[in-house]
């Protein structure tokens, strides 16, 4: 099955993405902060992460730096706010695949990740 981790500390995103995904087809595991997804990476491997830039603690930078360390195949695409846009170039540096930029569009982002699972 499909499987998809999606982090963001704002609830309202993590439900809304859970939605279109499960839509899809897609077993979803949510997480609040970089130290519950870290967890969540060490339960079991998701097909892709949608991890977000900015969060309390561990941000999103630190955690994909940490899930390429220890899982380099899991492809991870970021989300960022308008104001973090500058950190877009490391991220996709130190291995994210792609980002979007907050407020996206839903759809865009379904179809970047339908896309990493089409082979």
């Amino acid at each position: 099955m499909k499987s998809l981790l999606i982090v963001d500390d704002q609830t309202g995103i993590r439900l809304l993405l859970d939605e279109v995904f499960r839509k899809e087809g897609f077993e979803t595991r949510l997480a609040a902060n970089g130290l519950e997804a870290m967890r969540k990476m060490e339960e079991g491997l998701p097909g892709c992460v949608l991890l977000d830039m900015k969060m309390p603690g561990l941000d999103g930078l630190e955690v994909l730096k940490r899930i390429k360390a220890q899982w380099a195949e899991v492809p991870v695409i970021m989300m960022t706010a308008y104001g973090e846009i500058e950190k877009t170039d490391d991220a996709l540096e130190l291995g994210a695949v792609q980002y979007f930029t907050k407020p996206f569009d839903i759809y865009e982002v379904r179809d970047a990740v339908l896309a990493l699972f089409k082979d």
